[in-house]
């Protein structure tokens, strides 16, 4: 098979490694994937790393340009199916005509309505098929006026990594300067209002600073960058937690700072899947998040993880506080989390699922 994955994000979040793991799977499955993507980005430089062919856009008028090179490609018969893995993606598409050729699939990974407008919805009736990552995501889709027929839910797969031993946590606390005894709650996440870093930053202080506090030489370590770093610093200052609060920066091996947490904490307000969340569970780290969007999808409650079903900062903490101050229940959580993610969200399920759509949509075609 030889489909052709298009992203023309300009950074590299969460999409863009599931566009990179689509493609590292379905190139050891035998296939021959290609990729359109912004010339010199982060996406496109891993995949040409990995063997993948690639081409790239400039950044001005990508949407054009991705749209001239997807119709160069279907015209050619070069590739059996177009797969619009964000939505400037599926404006070149579109604009290629594509769909008149080949099956589009069109990825959908926020939870918000789809634009009313005429072009907005025209893209994606062009679709074979909108996959999205969670039930919420097809909901939202769904009542955007999309048929429920030609919307699936595939959920984002992570890779599954080795366990956790005493020497990766010495190594990755000493590399971080946390003490080897200090509690640490650990968060992966840009900094922007929706992913709740404020939430957090508050419930620390209620586990360090309030009177007889429970965890007084508790770490919040954050790892990310983006626009609310400023303010976090700001509100953990007058919070007198700036101490405790470790801006780790972005981080290229998340695998080196989830071996430094003890919990890890995802107080996203709406999130629509969370592969961090995924990857953190996958690494077998007790998870608490916030009980919203399609996080429900993934943690079960006393199962495989704690959901805060509010967005006061006092719950959070006593949830928090409950996980570091029993040892065995984290253990039993982070063991459950581990197994979740191999029975239903690895990248190989991910994968094996993205090619069963495309042999479906190609055997209909």
């Amino acid at each position: 098979m030889r489909p052709l994955i298009a992203d023309l994000g300009r950074d590299y979040r969460g999409g863009q490694h599931q566009a990179l793991l689509l493609l590292q799977g379905l190139l050891a499955r035998g296939h021959a994937p290609e990729l359109i993507a912004i010339e010199d980005s982060l996406l496109a430089r891993r995949a040409k790393d990995a063997g993948i062919s690639v081409h790239g856009v400039p950044t001005g008028r990508r949407r054009l340009a991705a749209a001239l090179q997807i119709r160069r490609l279907v015209r050619g018969q070069s590739v059996d199916i177009v797969h619009a893995n964000e939505p400037h993606a599926l404006s070149s598409a579109w604009l290629a005509r594509a769909h008149r050729s080949v099956p589009v699939i069109a990825s959908r990974r926020i939870g918000l309505p789809l634009s009313p407008g005429f072009i907005s919805l025209a893209r994606y009736r062009s679709a074979a098929r909108i996959v999205a990552v969670s039930h919420f995501v097809e909901k939202s889709v769904i009542e955007s006026g999309l048929p429920p027929a030609c919307v699936e839910v595939i959920y984002d797969g992570v890779e599954i990594p080795p366990v956790v031993s005493r020497a990766d946590r010495e190594n990755a606390r000493a590399h971080l300067a946390i003490p080897n005894e200090s509690p640490c709650i650990g968060n992966v996440a840009a900094f922007v209002p929706e992913k709740g870093h404020a939430i957090l930053v508050r419930a620390l202080a209620k586990l360090r600073t309030k009177a007889r506090a429970q965890f007084p030489g508790c770490i919040l370590l954050l790892c990310g960058e983006g626009p609310e770093q400023a303010h976090l610093q700001e509100l953990a200052r007058r919070l007198q937690v700036l101490d405790a609060v470790k801006f780790a920066g972005p981080v290229s091996e998340i695998q080196n700072v989830f071996a430094a947490m003890d919990v890890f904490a995802f107080p996203s307000l709406e999130e629509p899947l969370g592969s961090v969340l995924l990857a953190a569970m996958a690494q077998g780290l007790p998870v608490v998040a916030i009980g919203r969007g399609g996080i429900p999808e993934v943690v079960e409650d006393g199962k495989n993880g704690l959901l805060v079903n509010s967005l006061d900062p006092e719950a959070l903490a006593a949830v928090l506080a409950r996980l570091l101050a029993n040892p065995e229940e984290s253990y039993r959580l982070g063991r459950a989390a581990r197994e979740t993610v191999l029975a239903r969200f690895s990248a190989g399920h991910m994968v094996d699922a993205t090619l069963d759509l495309y042999e479906r949509m190609i055997a209909a075609r």
